[in-house]
């Protein structure tokens, strides 16, 4: 075991890897468990043993784990790590990645918000402060759909960053009071922690979003009743529709960035209608690696009718779209004559 020598591959960033993974076209490598390590990686907090038991029991049907190749740092595949070592196994099939180390942070942030347990709003706010040091040039967009976030939640985190450590939430006034530096944002983060996680208390999610207690029971009742997070008077500071139509084309290229989007919308989270679209979208919205799977698991006795079922269905998603789509277009074209 002393003498395994891992062999060299050209660098290359984190989306470049990411695609090729999907592809398949980064080799596997067989290597000792005893060599890797866990430290260092974006998910906080105890491992998930009952879910590390379940990987266990289909350890056979499990995709390789991802590893930074100069520290043998696991980016992606804690948990199936875990679950090969309570499988008795040795060694493990492992993608290496070469590029740079703030690369393969973004790597590891990235990978796993998109499959298994995903990362809990604090350990992708975390993330996203991070990436935001270490690529200041990327935009606020590029680092929310890297760390699964709202690309103004990142812009409040990269204006916090660039402040001195006691004013990173609040400014404090003559009156003694602290009070948010940025209020849509902070209600903006406000929302997306009270849909990541509806048990959270309002001291804690006041605490990290930045705002009072006050404001985010504000945005809680909001949300329930499906209205606008910001009251009339901020609506006017909100990003603007290209921005907005730019955040979309952008998610659109990853259709489990665009659902995870999608819920954090009221309108559909807190409306039956909207629960069930998002339910029919979440079976929809998987990866090339899931599909593939999906063929190879058909017995050929089955594969004629799931053809037949398949294109049913596709049909059927068709008309909707084609329905949405005119729906919006005439909504436009009202809104256009109603100004003229």
């Amino acid at each position: 075991m002393g003498g395994w020598v891992a062999p060299l591959h050209a660098p290359m960033g984190a989306r470049e890897f990411l695609r090729e993974c999907a592809g398949s076209r980064i080799p596997t490598e067989c290597v000792p468990i005893s060599l890797l390590s866990v430290e260092g990686h974006p998910r906080t907090g105890a491992e998930n043993l009952p879910y590390a038991r379940m990987l266990a029991e289909r350890i056979a049907e499990l995709p390789p784990i991802v590893v930074y190749r100069p520290t043998y740092q696991v980016l992606d595949g804690v948990h199936r790590l875990r679950a090969a070592a309570l499988a008795g196994q040795e060694s493990i099939g492992v993608r290496f990645f070469d590029g740079s180390e703030a690369d393969a942070f973004v790597l590891a942030v990235q990978a796993n918000i998109r499959h298994g347990l995903p990362l809990r709003h604090a350990d992708r706010a975390a993330a996203a402060a991070r990436i935001v040091t270490s690529h200041p040039q990327w935009s606020d967009r590029a680092i929310a759909a890297v760390a699964g976030l709202a690309p103004s939640t990142v812009g409040a985190i990269r204006r916090r960053a660039a402040e001195q450590p006691e004013q990173l939430h609040t400014r404090r006034g003559l009156d003694g009071r602290s009070r948010p530096c940025d209020l849509v944002a902070g209600r903006q983060m406000a929302s997306d922690l009270i849909c990541d996680n509806p048990t959270a208390s309002l001291r804690e999610i006041a605490r990290e979003a930045g705002i009072s207690p006050g404001t985010v029971r504000d945005v809680r009742e909001r949300l329930r009743r499906g209205e606008d997070i910001l009251p009339p008077r901020l609506r006017a500071r909100r990003p603007d529709g290209d921005a907005r139509a730019e955040d979309a084309n952008h998610l659109l290229r990853d259709p489990v960035l665009a659902l995870q989007q999608l819920r954090r919308d009221p309108s559909l989270r807190f409306t039956e209608e909207g629960r069930q679209l998002l339910r029919l979208l979440h079976l929809n919205a998987v990866g090339p690696e899931q599909w593939d799977r999906l063929v190879d698991s058909i017995p050929p006795h089955c594969a004629d009718m799931a053809v037949e079922l398949a294109r049913t269905c596709a049909e059927n998603w068709r008309e909707f779209a084609e329905s949405l789509e005119r729906r919006c277009t005439q909504s436009s074209i009202g809104d256009v004559a109603g100004r003229g």
